[in-house]
């Protein structure tokens, strides 16, 4: 699916009268309506005789021809076309509570006075729970944990997140509709930092082994950035041709420092990883064979900190699909900074106008495995090399292509 444009163009005919104007009579110059760009002077003719008049005419021809000129044609200015700009709904409002959350929506959703069928709208798979005539209110109620929720945590919150979604029902006894479908977020956002009880805390003191071993629950994530890369991406379609910018980020609390790495990434036309069509452009820990397999552009960038990796793939879909939905599974771990750059922690990128592999800030030599097979050494201790133990993988979809995903 290309870009498609449309081309209109408006000819403005401008249309323009020359007018002439017919030679004075002899005596005072006449002006039209005061002085005119387009008007002739002719200069008056000399009261001697009859002995002067061919001079005097040749004379009074050469000043006409000095001063004469015409009026310019007349501009036409193409007028300014300014789109109307929608103005946002206000009509829907949230209130999340300790163990739920309560949705009221105007029963004029889209804000065009147009009434919504109330069964056409779900709250992430769950129908409306009442209905209020006289207000036209629509109303659902949810668990945390409900209707399709997704948990994303933060360095300080919880977000417990939902997709209010309409989907307009064809007019009675018509295959037609007048609405276009619809989506909303919804975030319920809660501190995970407060004290649960009026009484003093009595600390418990734990062994540094339990400590460590809890501190090793590390909370990975994957985001779609703008083009600047400088927030997550709010729209979850791309056009065919468009990067793609992903976001890996490991959450450092407590930890001592680390440095992010991508192990691998598949994308499939399913959410298993686990699909019969299954295109990997990332594998043998970090090394980005996108570029290397389709000579795209896709590569890792130069990292801006050591717990972000952020990398970068052409939009691409897959033959003979018409959904438009890919998901991606993508491995995340993450190492200590001390830990050296090597063949099992790296981000590689091919470059085919030099037909060879470069690593992010480290040594290039690290993507020497990146065509064969880059195994872990013999006699390697994980307490030595620091690698934090890996998290859940972290998926995401996009719809050509479209993000969706927690992790």
């Amino acid at each position: 699916m290309g870009r498609k444009s449309v081309v209109v163009d408006i000819f403005i005919v401008s249309c323009g009268l020359l007018c002439c104007s017919e030679p004075l009579s002899q005596g005072e110059p006449s002006l039209d309506q005061g002085f005119s760009q387009n008007a002739v002077f002719r200069h008056p003719m000399p009261a001697q005789g009859r002995a002067q008049t061919g001079q005097s005419a040749v004379a009074s021809k050469m000043f006409q021809n000095l001063i004469e000129f015409r009026r310019p044609d007349k501009v036409v200015l193409e007028p300014e076309f300014e789109p109307k700009v929608p103005v946002p709904a206000n009509t829907v409002d949230v209130q999340c509570g300790e163990v739920s959350v309560k949705v009221q929506v105007k029963q004029y959703f889209l804000g065009n006075n147009q009434f919504i069928n109330p069964s056409d709208m779900m709250l992430g798979g769950c129908p409306s729970v009442g209905f209020n005539d006289q207000d036209r209110i629509v109303a659902f109620e949810s668990e945390l944990q409900g209707c399709g929720s997704t948990l994303m945590m933060t360095e300080d919150s919880l977000v417990y997140s939902f997709v209010l979604v309409y989907s307009p029902s064809p007019v009675l006894n018509t295959p037609i509709v007048k609405t276009n479908e619809a989506m909303v977020e919804i975030h319920c956002i809660y501190p995970r930092k407060h004290n649960a009880s009026s009484n003093a805390l009595n600390p418990t003191w734990f062994p540094y082994a339990a400590v460590r071993a809890g501190e090793e629950h590390l909370h990975f994530s994957l985001k779609l950035m703008t083009d600047d890369w400088r927030y997550e991406r709010s729209s979850n379609a791309y056009f065919l041709g468009d990067f793609i910018n992903l976001e890996a980020s490991v959450v450092r609390a407590n930890h001592v420092p680390l440095r992010m790495f991508v192990e691998s990434c598949a994308a499939t036309l399913g959410p298993s990883g686990e699909a019969a069509t299954i295109y990997t452009f990332i594998e043998n820990s970090g090394c980005m064979m996108d570029a290397k397999l389709t000579e795209s552009r896709s590569s890792f960038m130069s990292r801006i900190q050591d717990d972000k990796l952020q990398f970068q793939i052409e939009a691409f879909r897959f033959e003979q699909d018409s959904s438009g939905m890919i998901y991606i599974t993508c491995h995340l771990k993450a190492t200590t900074t001390s830990s050296p750059i090597d063949t099992m922690n790296k981000a590689c990128s091919f470059v085919k106008e030099t037909n060879s592999w470069t690593a992010v800030n480290g040594d290039n030599q690290v993507c020497g495995c990146c065509e064969t097979s880059c195994a872990m050494r013999k006699g390697r201790s994980l307490d030595t090399d620091g690698i934090v133990p890996h998290l859940t993988p972290s998926k995401c979809v996009w719809k050509f292509v479209n993000y969706c995903c927690a992790t």
